[in-house]
């Protein structure tokens, strides 16, 4: 009789784990993704409140433009960006020499080496030594000039690589080596590819100086045409966030850091974490929307604008759970350099994976510290000793944290460590020009 009622009403329990159980296989968890960004919103909204009742508003679209500009009928930092052109220039004509054979491959190789020597330290030299330069317009033309150093040394590259190919007569041309043969059907039939030496012109140097990338080819993979709604979605993010940057600095950063300075000049250490850990959420929110404006915003709207194809400035860094992997996936652009132009030609040398790595971090550490301190101009090591710190931490976090614990790991990183190098750097600031000053 019992089996006969479990026949006419199905039965009410079964073999079964709970959902947060890891052996459920359950992964839905969307609604508590959707609670967390809730909550952020609810405490970051109290932030705001707390932030506009106790200071005011605080934006100020005007002095903005005093970041820039001492005095609004010079512009040091524009002009120094104009200057750079020279430097172009040399790189073509001296790719021209080779390409016919007036000068040797030695010699060459000697110009180039002034060249992009020059290129590093003629802007920071000019920075050093102009008072009417902002350490904002520094940056920003030390930003340019570094960008600029790893084009060209890229085109040298990719114009010897065609060279080599040249002089052994290969009938293939490699696309490893960025000469390719064969036109490619990626909507670019109205572009004739080019070989070398057809492209040492000015048109295609300008337009590798402008395209977003660091990496030069002869024939770049070009989007069939410019879509204007694309265009114009960018322009209004490019917009919209850099004015949303600019108020939450102004109106959430500077307050945090002004009211910083007390603890650190009386060495009050639990004054000193309360403060890092109050300026780690505004900071990281500030480098969140600067990544999406930069990275998403604005490189979609140049290449969209040059119909550059490859539209990989970023992969998904945010599912790190190793350092390397972060460092590999956040910044694309720079990581391709740094494989095709620094990591492989030493591997082929035979240097040792390790070393290899290190090796990029000690030059990213260069230039992290570079574009800091030269435009502040004091040399604090801060940011050099920041980059140094992610190899033990990379090795730390590879070796001991998996999954989850390694991404959280990461994330961790990223909220606390850039906090620490912004309150050295402000504190040492402030101590060299306003205190020692009164």
């Amino acid at each position: 009789a019992c089996s006969d009622t479990h026949t006419l009403h199905s039965a009410c329990h079964v073999l079964q784990e709970s959902l947060l159980s890891s052996a459920s296989g359950y992964s839905n968890y969307r609604g508590i993704l959707n609670w967390c960004v809730v909550m952020l919103v609810l405490c970051n909204a109290r932030l705001f409140l707390e932030n506009l009742i106790k200071y005011g508003i605080l934006v100020d679209p005007i002095q903005v433009v005093s970041l820039f500009l001492k005095d609004p009928y010079s512009w040091p930092a524009s002009c120094l960006i104009i200057v750079s052109n020279v430097f172009i220039m040399a790189a073509l004509y001296t790719e021209r020499r080779l390409s016919v054979g007036t000068i040797s491959e030695t010699t060459g190789t000697f110009l180039y080496l002034v060249n992009l020597t020059t290129l590093l330290f003629f802007p920071s030299a000019t920075v050093l030594m102009l008072t009417s330069i902002t350490p904002v317009g520094g940056a920003f033309a030390l930003c340019v000039y570094t960008i600029l150093f790893m084009k060209l040394y890229s085109y040298k590259d990719v114009n010897m690589w065609c060279r080599e190919i040249r002089h052994t007569k290969a009938r293939t041309l490699t696309r490893s080596h960025s000469c390719p043969s064969v036109a490619q059907s990626n909507g670019s039939a109205v572009h004739t590819h080019v070989s070398y030496p057809g492209n040492l012109t000015h048109r295609d140097i300008y337009y590798f100086v402008f395209a977003p990338t660091l990496c030069y080819e002869l024939n770049f993979p070009r989007s069939p045409r410019i879509r204007k709604s694309f265009l114009l979605r960018r322009l209004f993010e490019m917009l919209f966030f850099i004015q949303l940057l600019i108020g939450l600095v102004q109106q959430w950063m500077v307050p945090t850091i002004q009211n910083s300075m007390k603890p650190f000049q009386d060495m009050d250490f639990s004054r000193m974490i309360e403060r890092m850990l109050k300026l780690a959420v505004p900071n990281h929110l500030i480098w969140l929307i600067f990544f999406y404006w930069f990275f998403h915003s604005s490189m979609n709207f140049v290449a969209e604008l040059m119909r550059f194809g490859d539209r990989e400035f970023y992969q998904d860094w945010w599912n790190s759970e190793t350092v390397t992997y972060f460092w590999s996936n956040w910044n694309i652009p720079v990581h391709k350099w740094c494989l095709r132009h620094f990591y492989k030609p030493l591997m082929r040398r035979g240097v040792n994976k390790w070393i290899a790595q290190t090796a990029i971090f000690l030059v990213s550490a260069f230039f992290h510290e570079y574009l800091v301190s030269v435009p502040l101009k004091m040399f604090r090591l801060w940011a050099f000793m920041g980059m140094m710190s992610q190899i033990p931490l990379a090795w730390f976090v590879g070796r001991f944290l998996r999954g989850n614990y390694g991404n959280a790991a990461v994330w961790i990183s990223l909220i606390i460590g850039q906090p620490i190098a912004v309150l050295m750097y402000v504190h040492d600031f402030y101590v060299l020009h306003y205190v020692s000053q009164s």
